[in-house]
């Protein structure tokens, strides 16, 4: 018989009786759930890579796929094949376990899929030629309904070049290019070129050039990562594609949208875009888009028009972002008309809205948050009674000579304004008016 009183019959009654230990034990449940749902992306390769080949001899690839049958699956043993290697085969599988290494000797593109159906995954891609030309890439895919995934590609000029090529999957990749070269003379990571329906997933881009979209339509491109590029997307004459919860840091511009109409881009974090033309969202001649609940922070402009919507009537609709810690929160190139810009969190932003030309006032501004609104709500309905207004004052230096901005915030410069607002000496720049500008960011409306 067990005397001790601290083991034997117990339930979970007995530990949890009394509420303190049940409080703890739900909040321990509740944590432990909450923490498993709320880990990183898995931005980037997730099956390991196990390269040990200090003694392997070079393998040619191409003999072997040769000799495989359409459809068949090749499982290759470890070591290092060398390339170019061409796949014609309709389904071919080709499985490096991730313990092989194709190299292109640097000669040309390293894999060329012109089947279809074709899956290609667990390899180091590496060994690119170098042309611009020739587009040498680390996978040039040509055929349709072909798979690259789990691959690290590096040091090949470009990543993957789908041209004129239709419902492939790039999967989970990093992709760098040639680390000898500066980023103006790199390759791009992926590159679509008329090319439809794509998916382009949690694939991991950095020291490329750019990620192209051109002349491409219905694509997806979600939860990928891009740091410290030229353009971690760059979309020209692409219709209808939609750009879905990726990440993008230290670039000089997230993503530009370049006569590129009835783009879908949601629930994405763009971060530290900065330099002379650093922006987290370009949209030149494009209208129709829809730019809704992304972040663009940390930037020296959140989003930049340049006669954007080109079409009045095609408006572009951005709504519920959070644009924060910029020098300029929205950046008007001309005096735009035809953008709805409603519901969006300002703050912390040297300047909230710019306008190159002599107003931003002609779109539609509704419910936004701007967190210099010098108002109340005495209703009590989170709604300003009275619309934010914002001029320009000592923001006229600028506009003749941009050096000055170094100095804003200086005391000189404060007193300036200071003055103008209470005394203007000339008529002050009317840049917008928003005449239901909410009054508190509520805590269910703040961007995870």
């Amino acid at each position: 018989m067990n005397n001790n009183p601290r083991i034997g019959n117990l339930n979970f009654c007995s530990l949890y009786g009394n509420r303190r230990g049940t409080i703890a034990f739900f909040l321990f449940i509740f944590l432990f759930v909450n923490n498993s749902f709320s880990q990183e992306k898995p931005f980037g390769t997730y099956y390991p890579f196990d390269i040990n080949l200090p003694d392997s001899n070079l393998i040619r690839l191409q003999p072997i796929i040769d000799k495989a049958d359409t459809g068949e699956t090749i499982v290759l043993e470890p070591g290092i094949y060398t390339g170019p290697v061409y796949i014609r085969k309709n389904g071919i599988v080709l499985d490096g376990q991730g313990k092989c290494i194709i190299s292109g000797l640097e000669y040309q593109s390293v894999v060329y899929i012109e089947g279809d159906n074709v899956s290609i995954k667990n390899f180091v891609i590496t060994g690119s030629g170098g042309s611009h030309d020739l587009i040498d890439s680390g996978v040039k895919i040509t055929g349709h309904n072909n798979t690259v995934e789990n691959c690290r590609i590096e040091e090949c000029l470009f990543g993957i070049d789908i041209f004129k090529s239709n419902n492939n999957f790039i999967l989970h990749n990093e992709i760098s290019s040639l680390s000898r070269r500066q980023t103006a003379l790199k390759g791009d990571a992926i590159r679509l070129w008329w090319a439809k329906r794509n998916t382009i997933r949690g694939n991991y881009w950095h020291g490329v050039r750019d990620m192209v979209v051109w002349y491409s339509a219905e694509n997806l491109l979600e939860e990928n990562k891009g740091v410290g590029n030229r353009y971690s997307i760059h979309l020209m004459y692409s219709h209808n594609n939609r750009i879905r919860a990726n990440e993008f840091y230290d670039n000089s511009v997230g993503v530009f949208l370049m006569y590129s109409e009835r783009t879908i881009m949601t629930d994405n974090l763009i971060e530290g875009c900065v330099g002379v033309s650093g922006m987290c969202l370009g949209m030149k001649e494009t209208s129709s888009n829809q730019i809704l609940n992304n972040r663009f922070i940390y930037s020296a402009e959140g989003i930049h028009f340049d006669v954007s919507p080109f079409v009045p009537e095609q408006i572009n609709t951005i709504e519920n972002n959070e644009i924060a810690f910029c020098g300029t929160g929205m950046f008007f190139h001309t005096n735009q008309e035809g953008n709805l810009i409603k519901h969006n969190y300002f703050h912390n932003n040297l300047a909230q809205v710019t306008a190159e030309g002599k107003t931003a006032r002609w779109n539609i501004w509704e419910n936004n948050y701007f967190d210099d609104y010098q108002g109340f709500d005495r209703d009590n309905d989170n709604v300003g009674d009275t619309p934010y207004e914002l001029y320009t004052y000592v923001e006229h230096l600028w506009d003749f000579n941009k050096n000055v901005k170094f100095f804003y915030g200086s005391p000189l410069l404060v007193i300036l304004d200071f003055l103008e607002r209470l005394a203007p000496f000339s008529e002050p720049k009317f840049v917008l008016r928003d005449k239901t500008p909410i009054y508190i960011w509520k805590e269910q409306n703040t961007f995870k």
